[in-house]
This record gives structure tokens, sequence and C-alpha cells, in this order.
């Protein structure tokens, strides 16, 4: 196991936030982006860590899609880890639904 101390540079620059910690308006400009809900879906169907950044099929550049998933766990969306040179994805749908009942799934389980 990695100490807080060790590790890449790239793993240390992962910061998570608790979800009861976000504001309000945080979680909704998050929840805005239809692709930002298509990575939510997707992570919603498959298990915890089983999904890689690279493994999504979105419309945009690998920086936009660095910009998005740095939005999502910015608002205590997603958590993510480093696996060798993947960096893989969980929703927080538990800490996200303790925070904001029902808003998950009031944007997420429903077609855009």
């Amino acid at each position: 196991m990695v100490s807080a101390g060790e590790g890449s540079a790239r793993a240390r620059s992962l910061s998570h936030v608790a979800p009861a910690d976000v504001p309000l308006q945080t979680a909704l400009e998050a929840l805005a982006d239809p692709v930002r809900r298509t990575i939510l879906r997707d992570l919603a169907t498959h298990d915890d860590w089983s999904r890689a950044c690279g493994t999504f099929d979105l419309p945009v550049t690998k920086a936009t899609r660095s910009h998005h998933f740095a939005v999502l766990r910015a608002a205590g969306l997603i958590e993510q880890r480093d696996e060798g040179a993947r960096r893989l994805n969980r929703l927080r749908r538990p800490e996200f639904d303790a925070a904001f009942p029902g808003l998950l799934a009031a944007t997420i389980d429903r077609a855009d």
C-alpha cells in the first residue's frame, strides 16, 4: 500500500471532496452538462472501479474529457484512483444521495 507521501505526482494531484461539503450550486452545475450526465449514467451501470477514463465513448477531446472528470470529482459525484497507467472511477451515489436526496436520480435516471 502506498502511504500519503508516496506515489506519483499524478496520483497526488487527485483531491476528493465529500459530497456533504459541496454547495448545491456546484452540484447542479456539474449535473447540468450532458457529457457529464453521460459519464454518470455509464458509471451507474458498472461495478465500482471497473471503468477507466479512456474507456468512455464521449464526443470530446482528451483535454475536455479530463476537465469533465475533474468537475465531477470536485462536485463529490465521483471518486478516482490510479491503477498503473489507468485512472479508474467510482460513482459516489450513496454519499451524494445522502447529501442531496433524489438529485442524482432526477438527473441521470431519465433520458435527456
